[in-house]
């Protein structure tokens, strides 16, 4: 579907054109008329499906053709983190060039002037806030933000948001915010705790589901099948003779990080973190220096594996296999960007074969399987046998494990009578 066949006005057509944005992304075809309708919305899909303008569109539409209140905050889009609202800033001030809409982006960082631009947007009542909870919280306690005309509350990333700890945070925002308002929540996947969210602070939403798309063909995808603690023993191998320029490793928790990087530096490679445990301008102080390259390897916890823009991330390694087929996709989708080639490798012990097993199911294919370095001694087997088959196979061993006690110990209880 093109963007001329939905209700936009003219002039955000016009920005559109300008741009050279003709077709509507599947997101983007269903989520817009939505939004256009004034209903609340939830909606589930991945990061690079063209979400930003699946909310940014219809928003300045609705701004520009309907009556709002004159110098008040209208909208509030609420981002993880600072370079997330950066993105939506940049692509907002493309959107709105031919409309008379003011913005202002509400972000942490060290400048003392930046917070007072910040300031200054806030008190004069910018139609559209782009921030991310802290530093808007900040804001909020001096006493000169009003939310209390704020039409439109936008959460995008939600479940990263709930990841870095922000539930509190957002649920203190909305505690400045009119009752009737629309509501639109943007997440790439939809636990509990997401549902948990929806059901709190939206009105009767819409669902909108896109299904996971697969990983792109120029990532190349390996696995080691190997013990949990031969992982360290490969890592130290493919970094032998050379560490590729950006690597990301993504582990399940964040005390893993925190072991696993101190494992790394004590190998003396060059290794930065990156977890829900440090603050937001040490989050960036990490990203930074690994954007510049300062530092190449990045042990991160899934709160990276979505919303960031790095562009050459050359390897990404799963020390721990993802929870499910979408966590797996958004981490290694780092990769392969902007026409990059990229690598992807995944460690398996004996307890994550099935969930990998599970991940080659929806991939539809046997991801290679590397042999481990012979130094590191053997390797567990892996096997093609399905859940199901080693649920059966396991009873089978526990049963005739059972029944030859039952007949030992019979055995035991008969007594010989002497001829």
């Amino acid at each position: 579907m093109k963007f001329s066949e939905l209700q936009l006005n003219a002039n955000v057509l016009e920005a559109l054109d300008a741009m050279r944005f003709n077709e509507c992304t599947p997101i983007q075809e269903e989520a817009i008329p939505i939004i256009l309708e004034g209903k609340d919305l939830i909606a589930v899909a991945q990061t690079g499906t063209g979400k930003t303008a699946a909310f940014l569109l219809p928003i300045l539409n609705k701004l520009s053709e309907e009556k709002h209140p004159e110098d008040a905050i209208n909208c509030v889009i609420m981002s993880p983190t600072r370079e997330l609202a950066q993105q939506i800033d940049q692509q907002m001030e493309g959107f709105s060039y031919f409309l008379p809409i003011s913005s202002v982006p509400v972000y942490g960082g060290n400048d003392g002037t930046l917070f007072e631009q910040q300031k200054k947007g806030l008190k004069l009542g910018a139609d559209v806030v782009i921030a991310t909870p802290g530093r808007l919280i900040a804001h909020l306690n001096l006493g000169y933000v009003d939310l209390s005309k704020v039409s439109y509350f936008i959460l995008d990333e939600a479940d990263r948001m709930l990841d870095m700890g922000f539930y509190d945070d957002i649920m203190q925002i909305v505690k400045h915010l009119p009752d009737k308002r629309q509501t639109i929540m943007f997440s790439a996947t939809m636990p509990a705790k997401i549902q948990q969210l929806a059901n709190t602070i939206l009105h009767n939403p819409t669902e909108i589901k896109l299904a996971v798309s697969k990983p792109a063909d120029k990532i190349i995808q390996a696995a080691y099948v190997c013990y949990e603690n031969q992982k360290l023993g490969i890592i130290r191998s493919l970094f032998h003779e050379e560490v590729p320029e950006r690597t990301i490793i993504f582990v399940s928790s964040k005390i893993k990080v925190k072991e696993i990087t101190k494992a790394l530096k004590a190998m003396k490679l060059n290794v930065g973190e990156m977890h829900s445990d440090l603050e937001q301008s040490q989050r960036e102080a990490v990203m930074y220096d690994f954007k510049s390259g300062k530092i190449n390897i990045l042990v991160a916890t899934d709160i990276v594996a979505r919303g960031i823009d790095i562009d050459d991330i050359r390897l990404v390694i799963n020390f721990d296999v993802p929870h499910d087929s979408e966590d797996y996709v958004h981490r290694i989708g780092r990769t392969a960007r902007a026409n990059n080639d990229g690598v992807a490798i995944t460690f398996i012990n004996e307890k994550e074969q099935i969930k990998f097993k599970r991940i080659e199911k929806f991939l539809e294919k046997s991801i290679y399987k590397i042999p481990i370095p012979i130094e590191l001694g053997d390797a567990p087997e892996y096997t093609t046998d399905s859940e199901e088959t080693r649920n059966k196979k396991r009873f089978k061993r526990t049963s005739e494990k059972a029944n030859a006690n039952r007949r030992k110990k019979q055995s035991k209880g008969k007594t010989t009578t002497p001829n």
